[in-house]
């Protein structure tokens, strides 16, 4: 099963950090931003985490709650909170039944070998519980700000954006050389005039 722009968001009940519990449908009123991440205080989604956290003021700014999702049990995110200093909810999908409905629980491959995992993906859900935005293959730099300008209304998402979504134009050469070099950068095998 997967999530696409347009449809309501599945709702959920998990466990969280702290010892409590988050349902999707009790955040209605609200955005939520919802990211699915591999495995607490791993490097990506600890950069990916303190982002979000470091972010929270705007996304509060922003009327949007952030909820992140993880097998990692409930005890592990509690360290991971405790260390990072994150204030935001953490909830375990232990058994995957969340991750699965969102799409996010797939096949992924390593070294010749395939196996079952959570793709990084984030979801925008609107204040009435559709969805508004979905990101998956997320690369980290730059994620966070895309997620909130989407929140903010200021960037309208594509329906699935690849990493912090497509640039404007996919040129292979800078606009302007690098700092200090006073030099351009061209293709290979084109000859400089």
């Amino acid at each position: 099963m997967t999530v696409e722009v347009g449809q309501p968001a599945p709702d959920f009940t998990l466990p969280t950090a702290g010892g409590g519990e988050v349902s999707l449908s009790a955040l209605k009123g609200k955005k939520v931003i919802i990211y699915f991440y591999p495995k607490a205080d791993t490097p990506g989604c600890t950069k990916e985490s303190c982002g979000f956290n470091d972010a929270l003021p705007d996304f509060s700014g922003a009327n949007a709650e952030i909820v992140g999702i993880s097998k990692d049990p409930v005890a592990k995110l509690d360290k991971f909170a405790g260390k990072y200093g994150l204030t935001f909810t953490l909830a375990s999908d232990a058994e995957s039944d969340v991750t699965e409905r969102f799409g996010s629980w797939v096949e992924k491959s390593m070294y010749g070998k395939t196996y079952m995992g959570i793709d990084r993906s984030t979801f925008l859900i609107g204040e009435d519980g559709t969805v508004q935005a979905v990101w998956r293959k997320v690369k980290v730099p730059g994620h966070v700000e895309a997620v909130l300008a989407a929140a903010k209304g200021s960037q309208r998402p594509a329906a699935q954006s690849p990493g912090v979504g497509a640039p404007a134009s996919r040129s292979r050469w800078p606009a302007q050389p690098p700092a200090g070099t006073g030099r351009t950068r061209r293709p290979q095998g084109r000859p400089s005039s």
